[in-house]
């Protein structure tokens, strides 16, 4: 296998820059850099970095040597801690594109290497390009339990339970004279069938929260116009990221402002005001306001206070989970309605409605401390494992041949083993790994 190498730090003007070099050449290369082969490994040296071309100096830094298979990739490894100007990173990497054996690394070949080589199963792999693409600490702690394994360790075991109930079917059918084999293969299977499908559907059942962490909360504000939701998204926000105006039918078109609420990634979106569209593109607006409430994890359902203690809307669209907010509370009392009372225009009451919205936030989406599912792929593949193993049950009960229930029970494994890599997953590769950046 080729050896490959990659600028690992960010790209640009930076204190120090990290180049990664990983492949069975990886020490001729530092030889050729240095003049010397790597030291011991996992202690940095100061070494003096010249091109082997004509001998011409690059840089002075640090080397780090890391032999295979204690690296990451599984193979030997070296990291160049080199000075980040970009006419030293440029020198470094067009002088080890010269030597014999080695190429630039795909986007997230490191880590594919490391896959290949053992050293993490595709739901780690997964869990540290969340790592590195975090934008909030809920996104981070997530990500970090993914990676070090706990989601993994969850479906392997449920693998290794399932093997097990395979193994019990399959000495049926190859030994069914032999007096260890259990007789009643309905009474041996059944029970841990059942417990396995049990805990499958309870990790699916979680509403989708690791997903939504990972991606990001939709939230709506929705309501009549001019009742203030524009306000209230440029209090959230923090900035005029909506135009206010006194004339109804300002916002005509849905306005997103993406959020750290508490940790957890939000995106806010202000929609037109629902009522009778005076025109064309004040309907499409409403149309686009309404699908928008419909698709949204959360909804800010807002009434407008008026001066003479009426509302301008209801709370007829809310649903449950929803939060109402009657603004404007300024203009006077909101005694007898359950709804926020806040004020956009004075700021009174904004303290208490964040609270609320990043306490129902944190409820529903905050990261767990248990393994949760963070892509569709996780999701399909345990729908599939839990409906092969339904199937193997209703056979067992009906009494039909166990070569049928061992079938099922093999593609029910087979399904868990395709999340983690460890079965017929070459096909899905390309997928995890393309979305990696190149050094990673």
């Amino acid at each position: 296998m080729e050896t490959i190498y990659a600028l690992s730090s960010a790209q640009g003007r930076a204190g120090v820059a990290v180049i990664r070099i990983s492949g069975r050449d990886t020490a001729a290369a530092v030889e050729a850099l240095t003049g010397r082969r790597p030291g011991a490994p996992r202690m940095a040296e100061l070494r003096h970095f010249r091109d082997p071309a004509d001998g011409s100096p690059l840089d002075q830094g640090l080397l780090i040597w890391f032999e295979g298979p204690r690296s990451f990739t599984g193979e030997d490894v070296a990291e160049l801690h080199l000075h980040g100007g970009r006419a030293v990173v440029a020198g470094m990497l067009a002088a080890l594109g010269g030597l014999p054996g080695l190429r630039v690394a795909e986007p997230g070949e490191f880590t594919r290497r490391a896959f290949e080589n053992g050293k993490l199963d595709l739901t780690a792999a997964e869990g540290l390009a969340d790592l590195i693409d975090a934008e909030t600490s809920a996104q981070r702690r997530q990500a970090l339990r993914q990676m070090e394994g706990a989601l993994g360790a969850l479906y392997e075991g449920w693998r290794g339970r399932l093997i097990r109930v395979l193994a019990y079917a399959e000495a049926e059918i190859d030994f069914p004279d032999e007096e260890e084999v259990p007789g009643d293969l309905t009474a041996e299977l059944q029970p841990e069938i059942v417990t396995l499908m049990s805990e499958m559907r309870a990790h699916l059942d979680d509403g989708g929260r690791g997903e939504r962490l990972r991606e990001g909360v939709e939230i709506a504000i929705v309501g009549p116009p001019n009742v203030g939701k524009s306000s209230l998204l440029n209090r959230l926000a923090r900035r005029e990221a909506a135009i206010v105006s006194d004339e109804a039918g300002t916002t005509r078109d849905v306005l997103e402002v993406r959020l750290d609420l508490g940790g957890v990634p939000v995106t806010l979106a202000d929609t037109a005001g629902l009522r009778e569209a005076a025109g064309a593109i004040e309907r499409e607006g409403v149309k686009r306001a309404l699908a928008r409430a419909e698709a949204a994890d959360l909804r800010i359902v807002v009434a407008g206070l008026r001066p003479d203690g009426g509302l301008d809307g209801d709370f007829g669209l809310a649903r449950e989970g929803d939060l109402k907010v009657i603004n404007k509370a300024d203009l006077g009392s909101c005694e007898g309605v359950a709804a926020i009372p806040v004020s956009a225009a004075t700021g009174s009451g904004l303290e208490a409605f964040e609270a609320a919205l990043a306490r129902e936030v944190a409820a529903r989406f905050e990261a767990s401390e248990h393994p949760v599912i963070t892509r569709s792929r996780h999701r399909e593949g345990l729908k599939a494992c839990v409906e092969a193993l339904d199937r193997a049950l209703g056979a067992l009960r009906a009494g039909r041949a166990t070569e049928l229930v061992a079938e099922d029970l093999r593609l029910a494994a087979r399904s868990l083993g395709r999340i983690t890599g460890r079965v017929d997953v070459e096909d899905l590769l390309d997928v995890v790994f393309r979305d990696f950046c190149i050094g990673k």
